[in-house]
């Protein structure tokens, strides 16, 4: 038998309405949809090779050999792989970001798409958009929304089968342009995954979840007439509810930094100044402050300015997952 490779990137998503909390923990099934768009600047380069020879996974990430929780969540979503494809074959797993990782920036979900892709096609497995999305779903629940290109809704479904994520628009739709404001760029204290498992301790996560269709709707009619005022009100209101439910969790989470604070507050304050300009924030404390393409670099200058900002990263809407030569 010979082996099998196969390489992929995809881009991590920026969360417009968010998803926080899951229905069926083991299956990623999330308590309530989700939107988001792809970011074109950054992305996560995976190669996967299944190779007979060897008898156990491995995982390099940015040249680092990973063990413990990393390199376990890989193997058992590989697991999952090798059942569908009725392959017992072991994989070595080398993958890249060229942005901070584990800060807030959805490296999971292109991380997760990435593997997808490049993994279904090493085994040789014929799988249509929605069911790489549902599969990437399995590995990391955002990660299904980065299998799709430009912006995406993620359905939340009740199952395996009928949650999955789609595009609502093509990147080319709206030249928003995501200025990524890092203050922080080691990995979190606490998880993502971990704090989905923490959300329903919040008193706050049963209202969050049942108004999120509500937001959901607006968000979306929004970005399909580019109302800029009524995206900036939803995106804002979402990320705020998200972090209140984390804030007010047994334990509680606290992933904003004070710098952080300060932006969200310059944000607004632009934005009463007529500049069309809006923020949300992921599971950490790295700000994404969004505008039209027009006004990044002004942003950017801006963005710099405050003290404690250490970097601003550009992204406009990026494409689906791809498959891109293997080295």
């Amino acid at each position: 038998m010979s082996n099998f490779c196969a390489t992929a990137i995809a881009h991590p998503n920026i969360a417009f309405i968010k998803y926080w909390g899951n229905k069926d923990e083991f299956l990623r099934i999330p308590l309530n949809s989700s939107l988001s768009m792809n970011l074109d600047n950054l992305f996560t380069r995976t190669q996967v090779e299944f190779d007979p020879r060897i008898h156990s996974d491995s995982l390099i990430i940015n040249r680092e050999q990973c063990y413990g929780p990393s390199f376990d969540r890989l193997s058992k979503f590989l697991d999952i792989l090798r059942e569908k494809s009725k392959k017992e074959i072991y994989a070595k797993v080398i993958s890249e970001n060229n942005f901070p990782t584990a800060a807030g920036i959805a490296s999971s979900a292109s991380a997760f798409a990435a593997l997808t892709l490049a993994a279904v096609n090493a085994l040789e497995l014929d799988l249509s958009e929605k069911e790489l999305s549902q599969l990437a779903r399995r590995g990391s629940g955002s990660a299904s929304r980065s299998i799709p290109e430009g912006f995406v809704e993620w359905q939340a479904g009740n199952n395996d089968q009928d949650s999955f994520s789609f595009s609502i628009a093509p990147p080319s739709h709206w030249d928003l342009v995501d200025c990524i404001t890092i203050v922080q760029s080691i990995p979190k204290r606490v998880s993502s995954t971990e704090g989905h498992r923490l959300a329903n301790t919040s008193i706050l996560q049963e209202i969050r979840v049942k108004d999120s269709n509500r937001r959901l709707e607006i968000c979306k009619k929004a970005i399909i007439n580019k109302d800029f005022e009524k995206f900036a009100q939803i995106i804002e209101l979402d990320s705020n509810l998200m972090h209140a439910v984390m804030m007010t969790s047994q334990p509680p989470l606290f992933y904003w930094e004070p710098i952080s604070l300060e932006i969200m507050c310059a944000v607004t304050d632009w934005r009463s100044q007529g500049i069309p300009v809006c923020y949300t924030i992921d599971a950490g404390p790295n700000i994404h402050v969004i505008c039209t393409s027009g006004l990044a670099e002004k942003i950017k200058l801006d963005l710099l300015k405050i003290d404690g900002v250490i970097d601003v990263l550009f992204s406009g809407v990026g494409s689906g997952a791809q498959l891109v030569p293997s080295k």
